[in-house]
């Protein structure tokens, strides 16, 4: 009887050992995805955020080459700043671009822009317009800066 029950208890351990053991592969297993996982997401993470660092290059470039207005790029470089979540960061290196970017970055545009009445689309461009001359060296200035911080990243 007593050979029996320790028969009995082997089988028991074993049987517990190999479902410890099957648990364990199975979570090693699956820290294993979820660090691809999570290596995955940082490697496209990394990827998009390259590429709007490439972009806002190419802006910087267009506008230097007056291919881009000034408003126009302000506009858009501060919105991919916005979007990398870099804006407070840079702000302090771009402070010409993101003044600006303050006085324009809630215009509307296109069809909500027409919408508005003429006297209403007159004050904002004069107010864009000041802003603008009163900033435009230094934001050329600023620009040059960006081209040259981004060129690594250029397409």
């Amino acid at each position: 009887m007593t050979t029996t029950l320790l028969i009995l208890g082997a089988i028991i351990i074993l049987g517990l050992a190999a479902y410890a053991a099957s648990l364990l592969l199975k979570l090693k297993q699956q820290t294993a995805q979820q660090k691809a996982q999570r290596e995955a997401q940082q490697a496209a993470k990394d990827a998009k955020e390259l590429e709007l660092l490439g972009n806002i290059h190419y802006i910087a470039t267009a506008m230097l080459e007056e291919r881009c207005e000034l408003s126009e790029g302000v506009m858009r470089i501060g919105k991919l700043f916005n979007i990398l979540g870099h804006d407070e960061q840079v702000k302090h290196q771009y402070p010409a671009l993101f003044k600006h970017f303050e006085v324009i970055e809630s215009h509307p545009i296109m069809e909500q822009r027409k919408a508005l009445a003429k006297q209403q689309r007159m004050k904002l461009d004069l107010e864009r317009m000041k802003s603008e001359s009163a900033l435009q060296a230094e934001i050329m200035a600023e620009v040059a800066l960006l081209a040259k911080a981004y060129a690594h990243l250029s397409h």
